[in-house]
């Protein structure tokens, strides 16, 4: 088993986060995958989100806002 750093993105309204994850690489048909642990970091993003707790979901990631922008 190994693991390999990556990035999971998270879209909640007018705001992304980009949430650094570890996934986990092995020989099972599952793999790769996340361990519960980030799974449980990627849900706190979303929930504080969905809130608007940018404090919070900032503590486990870059955040972003999102602009629309108009089409020329």
């Amino acid at each position: 088993m190994t693991t390999r750093s990556s990035k999971e993105f998270i879209h909640e309204g007018k705001y992304a986060a980009e949430v650094p994850v570890e996934l986990i690489e092995d020989d099972t048909a599952w793999s790769p995958y996340l361990s519960p642990a980030d799974v449980k970091k990627l849900d706190a993003v979303r929930i504080a989100l969905r809130a608007g707790d940018i404090a919070e979901a900032a503590k486990h990631g870059r955040v972003f806002e999102l602009t629309p922008v108009a089409a020329k």
